[in-house]
C-alpha cells in the first residue's frame, strides 16, 4: 500500500471528509482492521482565505508549496490537495515536489465521462465558478460542456461556503437555496451537478435532489484508494 499525503485544513470540515473516505475505502477494499497510510498536513485556513480575498495566489502557492515539500519528506508516495479552488495553483505546487498530484478536476472529469455526462453544472466557489483553472480543464481537456449559475445565484453558493460551511453551520434555509440552483442548473440543460467545493457535500445529499450529484471529495477519496493500492 502506498502512503497518501493529504494538503488539507481548507477547511478542516471537509478534510475530515477526505480522511473519513479514504479509510473507509480502504477497509472496503482490503477489510480487517486495514486502514490507510496517510500523511496530513492541515495548515492554519485563516492566513489563506485572506489571501484568497486580496487575490494574492502567489502568497498562497509560498505556504501551500511549503507544506507540500513537507508531506513529500515525511514520506508521501503521492498527494492531494483537498480543496477545489486551491487547485488553482496546482502546477505550482507539482513542480516544487517529485511525487505525482492527483488533480481534483482530472478525477471528476473521468467520472462524469465513465457515467455519459456531456453537460455538467457546477458549484463552488466564485473563484472555481467564474475562473478557468477548472471549467476550463473541463472542458479542453475532457471535452465537457460547463454550466454556472447566473451572478446572484453564484453569490449565494461562495457566501454559503464561507460565511456557513467553512464554519461548520448547516442551515436548512441555504440547502433549500442550493437546491433551488441545482435545479435552475438542471433547466439549463445539465445532465448532472458538481459540488465543486469540498464542502458542499456537508450541506447537500443525493437523497436531497432529483438531480444526479458529484461529490468532488468522494471523487477524490476514490482515486486515492485505487492510486494506494494498485
Amino acid at each position: 500500500m502506498k502512503t497518501i499525503g493529504l494538503l488539507g485544513g481548507m477547511s478542516w470540515e471537509s478534510t475530515v471528509g477526505y480522511y473519513r473516505a479514504i479509510n473507509e475505502g480502504i477497509k472496503s477494499r482490503l477489510g480487517g482492521f486495514h486502514s490507510a497510510k496517510i500523511v496530513l498536513y492541515s495548515v492554519d485556513f485563516e492566513s489563506i482565505e485572506k489571501l484568497q480575498q486580496v487575490g494574492d495566489w502567489t502568497g498562497a502557492a509560498q505556504i501551500l508549496v511549503d507544506a507540500a515539500r513537507r508531506v513529500e519528506s515525511a514520506g508521501a508516495d503521492f498527494l492531494l490537495i483537498c480543496t477545489n479552488t486551491m487547485h488553482k495553483i496546482a502546477q505550482t505546487i507539482e513542480k516544487s515536489i517529485h511525487i505525482p498530484l492527483l488533480h481534483i478536476a482530472d478525477a471528476t472529469a473521468e467520472t462524469l465521462l465513465q457515467n455519459g455526462i456531456e453537460t455538467v453544472g457546477l458549484l463552488g466557489t466564485a473563484f472555481t465558478m467564474e475562473q478557468d483553472f477548472y471549467k476550463g480543464r473541463l472542458s479542453d481537456r475532457y471535452g465537457l460542456k460547463v454550466l454556472v449559475p447566473e451572478e446572484a445565484d453564484r453569490q449565494i453558493v461562495h457566501t454559503v461556503i464561507y460565511n456557513e460551511l467553512c464554519l461548520g453551520h448547516i442551515r436548512a434555509d441555504s440547502r433549500a437555496e442550493y437546491l433551488r440552483i441545482i435545479d435552475a442548473l438542471a433547466q439549463r440543460g445539465a445532465e448532472a451537478v458538481i459540488l465543486g467545493c469540498t464542502e458542499i457535500g456537508i450541506l447537500v445529499k443525493q437523497a436531497d435532489s432529483r438531480v444526479k450529484l458529484f461529490d468532488t471529495t468522494a471523487i477524490h477519496a476514490d482515486i486515492a484508494v485505487n492510486f494506494a493500492l494498485n
